[in-house]
């Protein structure tokens, strides 16, 4: 009957609403750390919707303090069971070094070794000549990702049971890889399709 319906979309609505309250988890039990880039659309990588992830993004899609307490709270308190880390192919943290940007920094009148990097917890200071580690630039973004899945399941902070696992979004195919297996160094040589060549006589 109607009324049946109607009803039923409306549990549906609150349910969405006081999912907190009701101790609702997202749809998939999931959180993804992702790079920030524009050019890493999380939901479509994973063919995910709506509701279906905590979704962490951040410049480089690196496990930072931040991460690691986003990722604490919703395995210990939102009832996530799977971690995904997204890092992708032309990542603008490859671009530069730490101590470069630093450089930058203090030719800006930033003194890098002074400034609170919590402006709400300003007792948290990095140790001096620290700040171009912090920023956390790197080379190699399949290595890249292989240490943030194992930073994370390191963590004592994220319960053993959580599965983790990372992956690479290729901006120049739009797909996702594992790390280190890229498709295109597989396709299209004769040594990969193991050429049959004919025998001398």
């Amino acid at each position: 009957m109607l009324h049946q319906h109607i009803d039923e979309q409306i549990a549906q609505k609150e349910a969405w609403a006081l999912r907190r309250q009701l101790g609702i988890p997202n749809n998939k039990r999931l959180w993804v750390l992702a790079c920030m880039d524009e050019r890493l659309p999380v939901e479509k990588a994973l063919g995910i919707g709506e509701g279906d992830a905590h979704i962490f993004r951040n410049a480089g899609g690196l496990v930072t303090d931040d991460a690691i307490r986003s990722a604490m709270l919703t395995t210990q308190f939102f009832n996530t069971k799977e971690i995904i880390v997204i890092n992708h192919t032309e990542c603008g943290m490859m671009s530069a070094s730490g101590d470069f940007l630093s450089e930058v920094l203090r030719s800006r009148g930033i003194e890098v070794d002074e400034v609170a990097v919590d402006p709400a917890l300003p007792e948290l200071k990095l140790p001096k000549g620290v700040f171009s580690k912090w920023i956390k630039t790197f080379t190699d973004v399949d290595e890249i990702c292989k240490q943030q899945v194992e930073l994370l399941r390191q963590s004592p902070l994220i319960p053993d049971d959580v599965v983790i696992h990372g992956y690479i979004w290729e901006v120049e195919t739009m797909s996702l890889r594992r790390p280190y297996q890229r498709l295109s160094e597989k396709v299209n040589t004769a040594e990969a399709m193991q050429t049959k060549k004919t025998k001398s006589p």
